[in-house]
């Protein structure tokens, strides 16, 4: 099946942004699965930063299935429109029909097979422009901040689509492979999702005093008593880059019980400009925006 084309019309772009950013500006856009991108925008997956955990545990015989399940949701809460519906019902069928035969060429077994919508005939697909909205900004962000959230829960991520200083797209990650999109109106807003997705328990208190410490020292576990309590005890563990054309700088966060310790990398692989911190609110806040908005003063 062909891939739907994602890129919309510049003025009808202009049209629908302002309208849903003049509705309240920051708001949220709206939720698709692992398997929905990989309909609307297959080459994403391999393309873009965002991961997609649920693909990734897929063979390719379940690919074929969950796809066809994607495909119907889609086509249901009305995310897409078909024009030849009559084969989109044939397709579904039989894919559903082939559900419990064995496909020994679908997964080459090496993770690398992403495999293909459900196959048999080119369905005529048009995205919404919502839809058409959240994977066109995904696709064309100049900038974006990545970011790891890591409990004993598992791995979840953010991203933070970086276009303008009214624009902003925001992307969280599960671990069970469910997107959901926000549209940000300012910098400030978008630090304040990813402040909340690095200290979920809004433990960051008060500003410590500034350490200076060198890759050495992390490399032997050699970073001073606080800091060190800071990194074995954590119950959330943040990591977020800049992503650009340049390397970006890296703010790594250990969140305990008791505070929010942040580790400030200003280049990969410096020899010196690490600083670590135990800080507050305030200043967490500060250093986010510095990431997603070095323009902006806060």
């Amino acid at each position: 099946m062909k891939s739907p084309e994602t890129d919309m019309d510049l003025q009808e772009f202009r049209g629908i942004l302002a309208e849903a950013l003049s509705e309240g500006g920051t708001q949220p856009l709206l939720r698709l699965t692992d398997e929905e991108i990989a309909i609307l925008d297959p080459d994403s997956l391999t393309e873009c930063v965002a991961p997609t955990p649920r693909i990734s545990e897929l063979s390719g015989q379940e690919r074929e299935w969950v796809y066809a399940t994607a495909l119907r949701s889609l086509v249901s809460r009305e995310a897409v429109e078909i024009a030849n519906i009559d084969e989109l019902d044939a397709v579904l069928r039989a894919a559903f029909a082939n559900s419990g035969s064995e496909s020994g060429d679908a997964d080459s077994g090496d993770g690398t097979d992403l495999g293909s919508v459900p196959s048999g005939v080119d369905l005529d697909m048009r995205i919404t422009p919502e839809v058409s909205l959240a994977l066109t900004l995904r696709r064309t962000a100049a900038r974006a901040l990545a970011v790891e959230q890591h409990t004993s829960s598992g791995v979840t991520h953010m991203l933070v689509y970086i276009h303008a200083e009214d624009l902003y797209l925001v992307e969280r990650v599960t671990g069970g492979g469910l997107h959901m999109f926000t549209l940000a109106s300012s910098a400030k807003d978008a630090a304040d999702m990813v402040q909340l997705f690095v200290d979920p328990f809004e433990i960051a208190d008060k500003d410590g005093r500034v350490q200076q410490i060198t890759p050495e020292q992390i490399g032997e576990d050699n970073v001073g008593h606080a800091l060190g309590e800071a990194i074995n005890n954590a119950l959330v563990v943040g990591q977020t880059v800049l992503l650009a054309d340049a390397p970006g700088p890296l703010l790594t966060t250990y969140a305990t019980d008791k505070a929010l310790w942040t580790v400030y990398v200003e280049k990969p692989n410096a020899p010196t400009g690490i600083e670590a911190r135990a800080v507050g609110k305030t200043s967490l806040h500060r250093m986010i925006t510095k990431l997603i908005a070095p323009a902006v003063s806060t």
